[in-house]
């Protein structure tokens, strides 16, 4: 999505990644409404497109799984293909713990860990994109957010071609984490993590239990703190995500964070790594 980002996969010569600049597959029809985007609506937009972006690409390949940038693996993501038999797509259930139901509006599925099969799911990705390209903004409407409330509709619409994650316990987030032992996990979506230093992250506003921080969040920060060092090396400095709070802002952020953690005081607000 972006040139530094695209220097340093390349300079750290990982094994089995295949890079695609956004340069080379951008389509006269989505830079024509690139400009009308944030940079995280265009990003929304894409996600359809980059499933077909590797279709397109390698020949060879019967099945392309979109997966999100801030999702950890724990275990092999086979176990939750596994669950996907001859359908040509599955998708993920946000699963909310019951405090976050609200959250409902932003979408029953989650755009985490969507696989697409070649031939089967070729009308599946087109009515997606068609979509995001007519309308993709962060803005929620009885029937549209982002690229995601799109997703509401499939299971009634494509039946049985589009399978459904039963064993919701696979794919934990902040919004789901009080309800399941983070052993289940096969992968968790970090949203909201934001690197403020080199060794502090705020963890978000979600109610985190202490196994969930001790069994997910502290080995994902060890791996990003490594991943920094090995960023260092090739030459990309250390970047915040976000300012370090100061003030009024601190203190506004830090009640917003105990607002939503009123039943466990001891949650954390941000992480040292």
């Amino acid at each position: 999505m972006d040139e530094t980002t695209e220097r340093a996969l390349t300079d750290l010569h990982l094994a089995h990644i295949t890079l695609i600049p956004l340069a080379t597959v951008e389509t006269p029809e989505l830079l024509a409404i690139k400009d009308s985007r944030s940079i995280a609506e265009y990003c929304w937009t894409l996600t359809p497109f980059s499933v077909e972006f590797v279709f397109e690409l390698a020949p060879e390949v019967n099945r392309v799984t979109y997966v999100d940038s801030d999702v950890w693996f724990t275990k092999s993501p086979d176990l939750i293909l596994a669950e996907m038999g001859s359908a040509d797509s599955l998708i993920t259930p946000h699963a909310y713990a019951l405090e976050g139901a609200n959250n409902l509006k932003f979408g029953i599925y989650c755009v985490q860990f969507m696989p697409f099969t070649r031939e089967g799911s070729t009308d599946i990705r087109r009515d997606w994109q068609s979509k995001c390209l007519d309308w993709c903004y962060a803005i929620v409407e009885p029937t549209r957010f982002g690229d995601q409330k799109y997703l509401d509709g499939w299971a009634e619409r494509f039946g049985e071609r589009v399978h459904v994650l039963t064993a919701v316990e696979k794919t934990q987030a902040p919004w789901n984490a009080i309800s399941f032992d983070p052993d289940s996990a096969v992968l968790y979506h970090f949203h909201r993590l934001r690197l403020a230093t080199s060794d502090r992250a705020y963890v978000g506003t979600y109610r985190l239990p202490s196994r969930t921080i001790s069994a997910l969040y502290r080995p994902y920060l060890t791996d990003i703190r490594e991943s920094l060092v090995e960023l260092e090396r090739i030459g990309i400095p250390f970047k915040a995500q976000v300012k370090p709070l100061t003030g009024w802002l601190l203190v506004k952020d830090w009640l917003d964070f105990h607002r939503h953690n009123w039943r466990s005081p001891l949650a954390p607000y941000s992480l040292k790594y």
